[in-house]
Order: structure tokens, then C-alpha cells, then sequence
């Protein structure tokens, strides 16, 4: 069922993918005038059913903005030189822009070496150590990984003044949490790192302005962790009891304490393929000197 908010409002994703690709299209249209095509190519394993989900999500985002893409589909048994002689390939391809990895690679695959085959000026999701470094140094030349990267757009989008708010960023990964984290500092927040093994985790939460989620449990928060007109950003992707897509946030409960929040489906995850195709473009204006 929808909630609807009678305090806090529901701030969607699709609006500010929306923005994002409309400046995309006028972008690559320059582009193509000058006869660079961007170009995207996908690498994936197999055919795990959240990757298809997300693909299909990303072709139809860079088919409306006119990059091109292809898809590499290897088979789940590839070994780990028949994968870094595709990935060489790519890097090699200068007609491919932009390589999205798919993660996580299976058990034979040994990502930590991949993850330094891929050339950092087509990892246009920060699998290379080299784009994650960027980050921490918050060297805007590099490319953050696009979940993160959504967080903050959305929440610029919406006009959260992020400019010495605390913020609170429930989980740690090297996914969303850290590079949130790294991303909202950039921004000049005050960053709290929350994880399971935080003492009173509810009081720490619900000491900040901006609550992020990210830590990959079914409506883990609770009205107990938000302060009264926080913003809530609920970057989980789970399976209720009903079987229904829910986030990390329990919104029936925090709705009416927050003053916005991300709903899940149709939050986070619809801006991810707008950045996603974002990175393509820059990387593309980067190899071509734009």
C-alpha cells in the first residue's frame, strides 16, 4: 500500500532523475554533433535476477538520453583470465566509454584483482581503488559510486541544506555507507558512522538533521531513531514478511516524525541509472579532452 504522509513528506526519485537527464540529453547531443558517441558497456555474470532488474533500469535510462550500451553476458563458470581478458578488451575498446561491473563476481573470481584491471577512466561505478581514493580525497575527477552519488543529489534536489548539518549514516559498507559518508562531507556535514556494534544506536540516529539508511535490514528503523523533522533517506532494498520491496526504514513509523522521506520502491534506486549515465558522459567528455 502507499503511504501517504500526514506530517512528513514523500520525496520520490523520479523528478530528480528526470532533471538529471534532461541536462544528459542536451550533453550528448553536443556530443553527437561532434561525432563522439557515448557509450556504456555492461559486464555480467550469469543472470542474478536484482542485476537484470537494475540492467533493464539502465538501458532504459541511456536509450532516453542517447548513449549507446551494450551488454557482455559471461557465462557463470568464466575463469578468472577468460573475465580480465574481457575486461582488457573494454579498457582497450575506445569506442566504450563507460564499464559497469556487476557485483558481487562469483566465488572463482577473485574480485581484488580484478578490481585493479578495470582503467579507472571507465569505472563509472568505483570498483577501482583508484576511483574509491577519489572519493576520500574528494577529487571530483574521478567517479563515486552512483547509489551514494543519489543520495546526495536527491537531497540537494530537494534544497536540504547540508551545509553543518549532522548527518547519521546507518551502515558501513563500502557500497553506500562510506562513500555517503565521504560524499556528505564534501557537502561540509558533520558525519556520524552508525553500525551494528553502535552503542545506543536509536540515541545516535536521532541526534541528526539527516538520517541515512543503508544498512540492509527490513524496516530496521524505527519512529526511536528519527529526530522530529529530520529527513530520512532509506537507501535499503528488501522483502517484507508479505513479500513486498521495502527499505531499511519502517515509513508507516517515521513518516509522521520526519519532515521528508524517501519512499521504497521509487527513491534512491530511480535516481542510481540517471548517475550512472551521468559518469558515462563524463567519462566520455574526459577521453575526448571535452
Amino acid at each position: 500500500m502507499e503511504v501517504v504522509a500526514t506530517n512528513g513528506q514523500i520525496i520520490k526519485g523520479k523528478p530528480v532523475a528526470d532533471k538529471i537527464s534532461e541536462n544528459l540529453i542536451n550533453e550528448v547531443n553536443e556530443l553527437v554533433k561532434e561525432g563522439i558517441n557515448p557509450k556504456l558497456t555492461i559486464v555480467r555474470v550469469g543472470s542474478r535476477g536484482d542485476d537484470l532488474a537494475y540492467e533493464r533500469g539502465a538501458l532504459k535510462r541511456c536509450e532516453t538520453i542517447g548513449i549507446q550500451t551494450e551488454v557482455l553476458e559471461l557465462k557463470e563458470d568464466i575463469t578468472q583470465e577468460e573475465y580480465i581478458n574481457e575486461l582488457t578488451k573494454l579498457n582497450n575498446d575506445k569506442n566504450v566509454h563507460g564499464i559497469l561491473c556487476f557485483r558481487p563476481l562469483p566465488k572463482q573470481l577473485n574480485e581484488e584483482e580484478i578490481k585493479y584491471v578495470i582503467s579507472p577512466e571507465k569505472d563509472v561505478d568505483s570498483f577501482s581503488p583508484i576511483n574509491t581514493a577519489k572519493v576520500m580525497e574528494g577529487d571530483t575527477t574521478g567517479f563515486p559510486p552512483c547509489t551514494p552519488t543519489a543520495v546526495v543529489e536527491i537531497l540537494k534536489h530537494y534544497d536540504v541544506n547540508l551545509n553543518g548539518a549532522k548527518v547519521a549514516v546507518l551502515g558501513r559498507s563500502m557500497v553506500v555507507g562510506k562513500p555517503a559518508a565521504m560524499l556528505l562531507l564534501n557537502e561540509n556535514a558533520t558525519v556520524t558512522i552508525c553500525h551494528s556494534r553502535t552503542k545506543d544506536l536509536a540515541n545516535v540516529t536521532s541526534e541528526a538533521d539527516v538520517l541515512v539508511a543503508a544498512v540492509g535490514r527490513a524496516k530496521m528503523v524505527k519512529a526511536d531513531f528519527v529526530k522530529q523533522g529530520a529527513v530520512v533517506i532509506d537507501v535499503g532494498i528488501n522483502v517484507d514478511e508479505d513479500g513486498k520491496l521495502c527499505g531499511d526504514v519502517d515509513t508507516n513509523a517515521v513518516v509522521e516524525k520526519a519532515s521528508m522521506i524517501t519512499p521504497v520502491p521509487a527513491g534512491v534506486g530511480s535516481v542510481t541509472t540517471s548517475i550512472l549515465a551521468k559518469h558515462v558522459v563524463k567519462a566520455c567528455k574526459l577521453q575526448n579532452n571535452k
